[in-house]
C-alpha cells in the first residue's frame, strides 16, 4: 500500500487537531464567521427570553395581585412575607409595565429570532460553499503536484470519493459546526450569569448541565465512533472504486460470464457498508436518548433546587419560575453541539482524508516560475525552447529504483540533437522509465539527467515541459471534441495548426469522414475510438506541441503498417530540427532511427 493510500485509510490525529486545521482555512472569511456567531447568539437568546418573558407575564399577574391586596388591606407587613417584598422590589418595573407592552416586546423578539436565524444561516452557508470551492482548488493543486510519481497505481475511486463526497461533507463542519460551538459557548455563559443572579447554586447547576450536554456527551460519543467513521468513509471510497472498475470492465464481465460474481461482490460490499451505517445509527440513537435524559434531569433538578431554596427563604417565587423556564428553554445551542457528534465522526474522517492529501509531500518538487534561486537556470535558451540552439539530452551514470526494485543501474546515454535515437528492449527493461526521468516525473537516485546542457532538477518545470513532447503507451482522451483533444498539446493553436498536426499523425483523413469532423465528441475516455485512433491523436498532440525534444513510448504499437509508415515519415522529416527518442519493441519502428540502443536489465548496449 502506498504512503498516500495508507494515510487515507488510517486515522492519524485527534479530532481537535483536525478541527484546528480545518478552522485555519477560515482565516480569509473570519469577519463573516464572527458575524454569524454574533447573529446566532442573539437569535438563540431571543428564543430563550421569549419563554422567559412569558413566565414573567405570569409573575406580573401574581405580583400585581399581591401588591393590590396588600395596599387594599393596608397590612403590607402582614400580607407580604419578607420573600414577597423582595420579589416586589426587584420586579417593580414588571408591575409598572402593562401586560400589553410585554406581549408587544415578545412579538418583536419572535420576529427578530426568525431574522437573526436566517442571517446566521446565510453567513454560515456562504462561508461553507466559499471554502468548499477553495478546498477543491487546493485538492486539485495537490493532486497535480503529486502526479505522476505519487499517483501511479492509485485507487481512482477513492480519489473521486475525496474530491466529491468527502469535500461535500465538510459543508457540515463549516456551516453547522464551527459557529454552533462558539454560539453555544457564548449563550451558555450568558444564561449561567442570568440564572446565577437569582442564586449561585442555580447558576452552578446550569453550568454542570451545559457541560454534560454540550461537552461530555459529544466527547464520549466522538471517541466511541471516530474509528468507525473513518472506516465507513474508507469503505465508501472503495465501493466507489469497485463500481467504477465494474463499469469500465463491463464488456469483459459479460464476455466471460462474471456478471453474477461481480453482482455478489457488490452486494457484499454494500451490505458491509449498510451494517456499518446501522451501527452508526444505533450510536446516534443512544446518544440522543442519553442527551434527552440529561436535559429532563437538569430541568427537574432546577425545579427541585429552586423550590428547596424557596423553602429556605433564599429565593422568591419569581426565581423558581424564571430559573426553571430558563433552564428548560436554553438547551437548544448545547443540544446542537451534542447532535453534532453524530455526523461529526464522518465529517472529521472526511476532513482527515482531505488534510492528509493536502499535506502529502510530492516525490518530485516542481520548480515554479516565480522561484528566486540563482541555481535555477532561466536563460533565454530555456525560456524560449528554441530548436535551433537545442543541444540534446543526456543521462550520466544514472541509477534509479522503484522502492527496492532497481530499474536503471549506472546508466549513461547521450541523445544527439537533430537525430532519432531508437531504444529497443523487452518489457520491464527500463525503456519507459528512462523517458519519465527525462520528463522529470521521477528524480534519479544517483547520477544526472540533463536537457539542453542543464540538470533537469535546475530547470523551471514549465520550461522543461515546453521543451519536451511525450507520447505515452496509453493515450488519455478527455470527454470533448477531437479538435480540443489535439489542442491539449498547444491550447492556443489555430484550427489549421491542429489539422496540420493531425495530417502528420495520419489521423486527418479519418477525422474528415466523421459527421462533425474535428468537432466530433470522442465520448468518455475516448470510447468511441479504436486504440489506434486514440494513439494517433496522442501523436498529433506531440506534433502540435512542437518542442525540440520528442519522446515517444511505443507510438506505433496499435497501428497497422500503412499508418506506421506515414507517422515514421513525419518523424523523419521533423527530426532535422528535433531530437527524437523512439522507444519500441518493433524492429520495423527502429528502421528510421539513426542510432539504436538495446536495453536489458537496466543497462544499454
Amino acid at each position: 500500500m502506498s504512503e498516500v493510500q495508507s494515510n487515507l485509510t488510517k486515522k492519524r490525529r485527534s479530532a481537535v487537531s483536525i478541527m484546528g486545521s480545518l478552522i485555519g482555512l477560515v482565516k480569509p472569511l473570519l469577519h463573516i464567521m464572527i458575524a454569524a456567531i454574533i447573529l446566532g447568539t442573539a437569535g438563540y437568546l431571543c428564543a430563550i427570553f421569549l419563554t422567559i418573558l412569558a413566565g414573567q407575564v405570569i409573575v406580573h399577574g401574581i405580583l400585581t395581585g399581591e401588591m393590590g391586596a396588600a395596599i387594599a388591606t393596608e397590612t403590607t407587613d402582614v400580607a407580604l412575607s419578607a420573600q414577597t417584598v423582595g420579589i416586589t422590589v426587584r420586579n417593580l418595573w414588571l408591575i409598572n409595565t402593562p401586560v400589553k407592552t410585554i406581549i408587544i416586546i415578545m412579538i418583536i423578539i419572535a420576529v427578530l429570532r426568525g431574522i437573526l436565524h436566517y442571517a446566521e444561516q446565510y453567513c454560515n452557508h456562504f462561508i461553507a460553499f466559499k471554502l468548499l470551492a477553495i478546498i477543491r482548488h487546493k485538492v486539485f493543486a495537490a493532486l497535480r503536484k503529486l502526479c505522476p510519481a505519487k499517483l501511479e497505481g492509485r485507487d481512482k475511486g477513492n480519489l473521486i470519493s475525496i474530491i466529491t463526497t468527502d469535500i461535500e461533507l465538510l459543508e457540515v463542519f463549516y456551516a453547522h459546526t464551527i459557529s454552533p460551538i462558539a454560539i453555544a459557548t457564548l449563550t451558555a455563559l450568558i444564561m449561567i450569569v442570568f440564572i446565577g443572579r437569582y442564586h449561585w447554586m442555580a447558576g452552578l447547576l446550569a453550568l454542570a448541565a451545559y457541560l454534560i450536554v454540550g461537552v461530555a456527551i459529544p466527547v464520549w460519543n466522538g471517541r466511541r465512533g471516530s474509528q468507525m467513521g473513518m472506516e465507513f468513509r474508507t469503505n465508501f471510497g472503495e465501493l466507489n472504486s469497485f463500481v467504477l472498475d465494474s463499469l469500465r470492465g463491463l464488456d469483459e464481465t459479460i464476455q466471460y460470464g462474471q456478471g453474477e460474481s461481480r453482482k455478489e461482490q457488490m452486494s457484499q460490499r454494500s451490505g458491509n457498508l449498510a451494517k456499518m451505517q446501522r451501527s452508526l445509527s444505533k450510536q446516534e440513537g443512544s446518544q440522543r436518548s442519553f442527551t434527552n435524559m440529561v436535559i429532563l434531569l437538569a430541568s427537574f433538578g432546577m425545579l427541585a433546587l429552586t423550590i428547596w431554596l424557596y423553602g429556605r427563604g433564599e429565593l422568591g417565587f419569581e426565581g423558581i419560575l424564571t430559573c426553571t423556564i430558563a433552564m428548560m428553554g436554553s438547551f437548544g445551542p448545547v443540544v446542537a453541539l451534542s447532535s453534532l457528534s453524530n455526523n461529526l465522526n464522518q465529517t472529521l474522517a472526511s476532513g482527515e482524508r482531505v488534510l492528509s492529501l493536502l499535506e502529502e509531500k510530492p516525490m518530485v518538487e516542481e520548480i515554479p516560475v516565480d522561484v528566486k534561486d540563482d541555481s535555477v537556470n532561466i536563460s533565454e535558451n530555456l525560456l524560449g525552447g528554441k530548436s535551433d540552439i537545442f543541444s540534446g539530452a543526456e543521462t550520466k551514470n544514472v541509477t534509479f529504483a522503484y522502492e527496492n526494485e532497481v530499474i536503471l543501474d549506472n546508466y549513461s546515454l547521450k541523445l544527439e540533437p537533430g537525430k532519432i535515437t531508437g531504444i529497443h528492449g523487452a518489457s520491464g527493461s527500463g525503456k519507459s522509465t528512462l523517458l519519465k526521468l527525462l520528463m522529470r516525473f521521477w528524480d534519479v537516485d544517483k547520477g544526472c539527467v540533463s536537457v539542453d546542457g542543464e540538470d533537469v532538477r535546475k530547470i523551471l518545470t514549465r520550461h522543461l515541459r515546453d521543451m519536451e513532447s511525450y507520447v505515452t503507451q496509453e493515450t488519455h482522451l478527455f470527454h470533448d471534441s477531437i479538435a480540443n483533444n489535439i489542442a491539449v498539446g498547444n491550447p492556443g493553436a489555430s484550427r489549421e495548426e491542429i489539422m496540420e498536426a493531425a495530417k502528420k499523425a495520419s489521423i486527418h483523413d479519418f477525422i474528415m469522414k466523421l459527421p462533425k469532423g474535428y468537432d466530433t465528441e470522442v465520448g468518455e475516455l475516448g470510447d468511441t475510438l479504436s486504440g489506434g485512433e486514440k494513439q494517433r491523436i496522442g501523436i498529433a498532440r506531440a506534433f502540435l506541441h512542437d518542442s525540440p525534444l520528442i519522446l515517444m513510448d511505443e507510438p506505433t504499437s496499435n497501428l497497422d503498417s500503412l499508418n506506421e509508415g506515414i507517422i515514421l515519415k513525419s518523424l523523419r522529416e521533423a527530426s532535422e530540427k528535433k531530437t527524437v527518442v523512439l522507444v519500441s519493441h518493433r524492429k520495423s519502428t527502429m528502421n528510421i532511427a539513426d542510432t539504436v540502443f538495446e536495453m536489458k536489465d537496466g543497462r544499454i548496449s
